[in-house]
């Protein structure tokens, strides 16, 4: 395998989620957030809890325009809000796996017994050296992983919760991913997914005006708006072939393209199958192919997360080899495990998802390539749109269109 990033997405799975089909939604109750995140889409506003009343009818239109199998409860910082347990309770009486995405400051082990009690399905938590959080300042990315194990460990002492992390890359931190990849493959017993948001915001250096409903408009109000010149077209490639520097074999299997470009990877996916602290291999389109269209076939909804109860039988994910050619390379190499270490057989055989995801791209032409099919599509006045381009409606009423500036306004 090569260490450059090169992928050919015609030989990836194309995840099959589109707007109306999808395996999430994106729910949020609040923008209220303990922590100042940089590269945050949302405007922090304290007073801005949503009545529960409010959350349902939410629930409702997602359920009445989307067929999904999970909801990710974000914000903000969902935690905040003092009616979480019965939104996730809530959430999941309609049948939806609830998802809770925060930051952790306000997770103990008493609110998490009540959340499980409640019916949540899983958490993810994002954790990064750019949060200003109190007590890890200046702290590296490597250094976090000693509280990202905190929360792992507390997820597993409940039990039965899936366990997955967020992390923003930005350009001076690229060089951190490989530490995450490796830190999450010696814990693939209690973390389920690891996942690398790449960073993106509006820079004075963009060659572009900004318009709303073709009038020219000033981005400063917009909490993703930059001051100062900074990198912020990372792509997906350029993350694995920093991963593949230490671990050669990387393979991705499955991707989201782009609303614009069909070879971009918006969302690409990683599985690999594992012992503690031990990779066999990365699984192949086939496999992924099989667990969506399954999935799909006996549920109607295509596949989220998954409990760690089933993660955790990758031996059994072995009986595939005959369709997937990197499950083969998975049982080749713990059968040679096993040869040099029959120890191996009474450890448990996990997989694991590595992510990630590559927002908004500004192309030459102005176009703004989005996520097609993206998974966080959120509420907005009873419509679906992009979570991560909300405050554009709830500033200017509508989208942002960026133009070149030897071009001509839109119409």
């Amino acid at each position: 395998m090569s260490t450059n990033g090169y992928i050919d997405h015609r030989r990836l799975y194309r995840l099959p989620w589109t707007l109306p089909d999808n395996a999430i939604s994106w729910l949020e109750p609040t923008s209220a957030c303990n922590l100042a995140c940089d590269g945050c889409y949302r405007e922090n506003i304290p007073s801005s809890h949503k009545p529960l009343d409010t959350v349902r009818a939410e629930i409702d239109t997602f359920l009445t325009l989307r067929n999904c199998d999970g909801i990710s409860i974000a914000g903000g910082d969902p935690l905040m809000h003092p009616e979480i347990v019965r939104i996730v309770g809530h959430t999941a009486s309609r049948g939806i796996k609830p998802i809770v995405n925060t930051n952790g400051k306000n997770l103990t082990m008493e609110l998490l017994r009540e959340l499980k009690k409640a019916g949540v399905y899983g958490f993810t938590f994002h954790v990064d050296s750019k949060q200003g959080r109190p007590g890890w300042k200046g702290r590296s990315e490597t250094d976090l992983n000693d509280l990202r194990l905190e929360y792992a460990q507390m997820l597993a002492e409940v039990g039965g919760i899936s366990c997955a992390f967020n992390s923003t890359v930005y350009e001076d931190t690229l060089k951190d991913v490989p530490d995450l990849v490796e830190w999450a493959g010696r814990h693939i017993d209690i973390v389920n997914v690891m996942v690398f948001i790449l960073y993106r915001a509006a820079v004075p250096t963009l060659p572009f005006d900004w318009y709303a409903g073709g009038k020219k408009i000033d981005m400063k109000p917009l909490v993703y708006n930059e001051n100062r010149e900074r990198k912020i077209d990372m792509k997906a490639p350029e993350v694995v072939a920093e991963i593949r520097k230490r671990f050669p074999d990387f393979t991705p299997s499955a991707y989201l393209n782009g609303t614009e470009k069909p070879d971009s990877f918006k969302w690409l996916l990683t599985g690999r199958v594992g012992s503690k602290g031990k990779v066999y291999g990365y699984v192949g389109p086939k496999f992924m192919e099989v667990m969506q269209t399954m999935h799909h076939l006996g549920t109607g909804k295509y596949l989220a997360y998954e409990k760690p109860q089933l993660t955790r039988k990758g031996r059994s994910m072995m009986l595939l080899s005959p369709l997937d050619r990197g499950i083969r390379g998975v049982a080749k190499n713990y059968l040679k495990s096993l040869l040099t270490r029959p120890a191996d057989l009474f450890s448990g055989v996990h997989y694991q998802s590595v992510m990630i995801i590559q927002p908004v791209d500004f192309l030459e032409n102005g176009y703004q390539n989005m996520c097609d099919g993206c998974p966080d599509m959120t509420i907005w006045n009873g419509e679906l749109v992009w979570s991560c381009r909300m405050e554009e409606l709830k500033h200017f009423g509508t989208w942002v269109r960026t133009v070149p500036r030897d071009g001509s306004a839109p119409a």
